[in-house]
């Protein structure tokens, strides 16, 4: 979970960087607070109380404890406001709900960054910051989703800076994550806070959930011009295990797979959702000409009857963000639909977020990006 190590900053002092990874173990963390064995039952398990869903959630190791106390009293021996850079929409996101400061942030195609951060440097894309801007910046931690630590720790390194990768590929690691920064940061009181409301709404999901069949679920997750398999191992995979789904598709450590259409089509899903990484406008169009032109589609069950949906890109995209009550409100309807009424009413949920996606404005977005326009 940790790793301490001695450097040298501005070559005049040794300091102690101290990296963490604020990861939580998934597996087991679900095993406790389960919704149920995807692998061997239809049926949802007996639900987990209360105490088990947020000791699942405070409850860390004694070297991760040690990581985070090095953590905190490195903060503490700043001796002033900690210099601080979000790299995700997620990530500022949670920085805001901690009450922190930020001094850099990234801009992003899909997602908003709070108002409070309107003024603070933006230092290029969450998968390729610009480490010119990001050193100017004089941060003390940089902070970034797990899912790009290979790419990044080296670049943070190289800058001499302490940083931290967030799990965000589930709601549970999130709130993990917070729960460490919060000691970290000394904004307990505020993470204390987010956590209790994510158990309350926890509670409300199992309650929904209990006794359920499971519906046999496909995630899409589009790219410009392709799209991959979500497995139970992505966010949006793990949005529909709270929903109550069972992903016809899991693995033990990716969280997405590049799987061909007959193998796809042996699943027989009972429902097929389909949601963007990026530039939405161009997703949903590549979806629905995917869809239109590969003859292979129609021979699904979910396809024959009408049981495909766009979801949000917003709510449900790569990372986890606070929009996951809204993501669960919208896929739980769309898993469990069985009428005509039913599919019906979740249709027009899915035509909306379609028309939503096409005037996102990705591409446009995009292009000024890349011409250096925020």
């Amino acid at each position: 979970m940790k790793k301490i190590r001695t450097g040298k900053r501005n070559g005049n002092f040794n300091i102690v960087r101290i990296t963490i990874f604020l990861i939580i173990f998934c597996v087991a963390v679900l095993q406790q607070v389960s919704y149920g064995s995807p692998d061997t039952s239809q049926r949802l398990q007996k639900p987990a109380s209360r105490r088990e869903i947020k000791k699942a959630i405070t409850q860390i190791n004694s070297s991760e404890a040690e990581a985070v106390r090095k953590a905190q009293q490195a903060v503490g021996l700043k001796g002033r406001g900690v210099r601080i850079i979000a790299t995700s929409p997620s990530v500022a996101d949670i920085c805001d709900r901690l009450d922190l400061d930020l001094v850099g942030i990234c801009n992003s195609t899909v997602s908003d960054m709070p108002k409070r951060y309107k003024n603070v440097s933006v230092i290029g894309t969450p998968m390729a910051p610009d480490m010119e801007k990001t050193a100017s910046t004089q941060p003390d931690w940089i902070l970034s989703p797990r899912s790009l630590q290979a790419d990044l720790q080296p670049k943070y390194e190289a800058i001499h800076t302490q940083w931290a990768f967030l799990n965000l590929d589930s709601v549970q690691g999130m709130y993990k994550s917070i729960y460490e920064l919060g000691i970290i940061f000394g904004k307990q009181k505020q993470a204390d806070a987010l956590v209790e409301k994510y158990v309350d709404s926890y509670m409300s999901v199992i309650k929904l959930n209990k006794g359920k069949k499971r519906p046999k679920v496909l995630i899409l997750m589009g790219l410009p011009g392709s799209y991959i398999i979500a497995t139970n191992k992505s966010y949006v995979g793990n949005l529909v295990e709270m929903s109550g789904g069972d992903n016809v598709y899991k693995d033990s450590k990716k969280a997405f797979l590049t799987v061909n259409t007959e193998d796809i089509k042996k699943q027989n899903p009972d429902v097929i959702l389909r949601t963007a990484h990026a530039l939405p406008d161009e997703v949903v169009e590549m979806f629905e000409k995917e869809f239109k032109t590969n003859s292979i589609w129609k021979h699904f069950d979910a396809v024959k009857n009408d049981r495909v949906y766009d979801i949000s890109y917003e709510n449900c995209g790569m990372s986890a963000n606070f929009r996951y009550i809204n993501a669960l409100k919208e896929i739980r309807p769309m898993i469990y639909a069985r009428s005509r009424k039913e599919i019906k009413k979740v249709k027009k949920v899915s035509k909306e977020a379609n028309k939503k996606a096409k005037k996102s404005h990705g591409k446009e977005k995009y292009d000024k990006q890349k011409r250096g326009e925020n």
